[in-house]
């Protein structure tokens, strides 16, 4: 009988199993290093990949940079003067700071100020306008529409001369009266208001030119700014004179916005005493005749360039601007053949004879 072999202990059987799952263990954790370490280098590979491209992008943009740089610099200091003020007036300009309201009062004060010094300045402010009745005054001022006093006071003595009455003035044929009167320009809308006005001045008030604004503004040709050169000349009776020069001043100074001659009128009105009517539009439009034109102002020779807000609209050199001075300020003849006794300048020269 054969003898079976005695049977191993439990113990022996795990002992003879526990190298053999040590070596799997071992091998599954080596394995977790090793892909791990693989993750590491594949990570710091693309970490490195990615700071050489960074770095080569910038090596490579300074030179563009800077060779940008340089063209700019070298075309600025290739520039003609031409192309440099170009440039310069491309260049959004600077905000002028904002002007201070005014107050009103410290407005018509400024206002009652620039009077008084156009008063000193022009003493001898008078009507530029020939005549020595209401009715010649009427009719010269009719004939100023459009045109020069100068011209108009050159017109007026062979007028007068033909028909120094209303009632010679509406017999006379209107080509006759145009042709006189044809210096003045648009001389037949003239010559059909002056026969109007004449045969109202006939007809209705004797043939004498009325005193008041309300029957003045009824002749044909006649409206506010006649009428109150009339009466302030003629009659004593303070108006003020809106006339292309006056508006334009008056808004210069900041007496007015309006454009309207009504509105000018009664915003200056309401600055000044009734009593400096008559003389304050003297003088206004004496001094936008001489010194404050409208194109290209003297404001280097302006004798109240410290009270005009629109100073430095014309010319501020002192030099240039004495050359643009006009009449008597300027070594020239005034606008009238008669002037007054007090004036310091040179009478205006009679028509040429054709």
């Amino acid at each position: 009988m054969k003898e079976t072999p005695p049977a191993k202990p439990a113990a022996a059987k795990s002992a003879a199993k526990q190298p053999a799952k040590t070596a799997r263990t071992a091998k599954t954790a080596k394995t977790a290093t090793s892909a791990k370490s693989a993750e590491k280098a594949v990570a710091k590979k693309a970490a490195t990949t990615k700071d050489a491209a960074t770095k080569k992008a910038a090596v490579a943009k300074a030179p563009a940079a800077k060779k940008t740089a340089a063209a700019a610099k070298k075309t600025a200091a290739g520039q003609t003067p031409a192309k440099k003020a170009a440039a310069k007036k491309a260049a959004p300009a600077k905000k002028a700071p904002a002007r201070k309201p005014e107050s009103r009062v410290a407005m018509v004060r400024r206002a009652r100020r620039i009077n008084r010094e156009l008063a000193e300045l022009y003493p001898y402010a008078h009507p530029e306008l020939d005549f020595t009745n209401p009715f010649e005054l009427l009719v010269a001022t009719v004939l100023s529409a459009q045109t020069t006093d100068l011209r108009v006071n050159q017109t007026t003595p062979r007028l007068f001369a033909v028909c120094p009455t209303p009632e010679d003035m509406a017999a006379m044929e209107p080509e006759r009266l145009e042709e006189l009167i044809r210096p003045t320009g648009f001389f037949r809308a003239k010559a059909k208001s002056l026969l109007g006005l004449s045969a109202a001045l006939r007809d209705r008030f004797g043939g004498e030119v009325p005193g008041r604004l309300e029957d003045l503004v009824t002749l044909p040709g006649v409206g506010r700014k006649t009428a109150n050169v009339v009466l302030g000349n003629a009659f004593g009776v303070p108006g003020i004179t809106v006339d292309t020069h006056f508006g334009r001043l008056a808004r210069r100074f900041g007496w007015t916005a309006a454009e309207d001659p009504e509105k000018v009128e009664a915003d200056v009105a309401a600055i000044f005493p009734k009593s400096e009517w008559t003389m304050l539009s003297h003088r206004v439009v004496f001094h936008g005749r001489r010194v404050c034109h409208s194109r290209k102002p003297a404001c280097g020779a302006c004798a109240i360039a410290p009270l005009c807000p629109a100073y430095g609209e014309g010319e501020t050199d002192p030099e240039k601007a004495k050359k643009l001075l006009k009449y008597e300020l300027g070594g020239q003849p005034g606008q009238r053949l008669k002037p007054p006794a007090d004036y310091p300048g040179q009478p205006a020269a009679p028509m040429a004879a054709p």
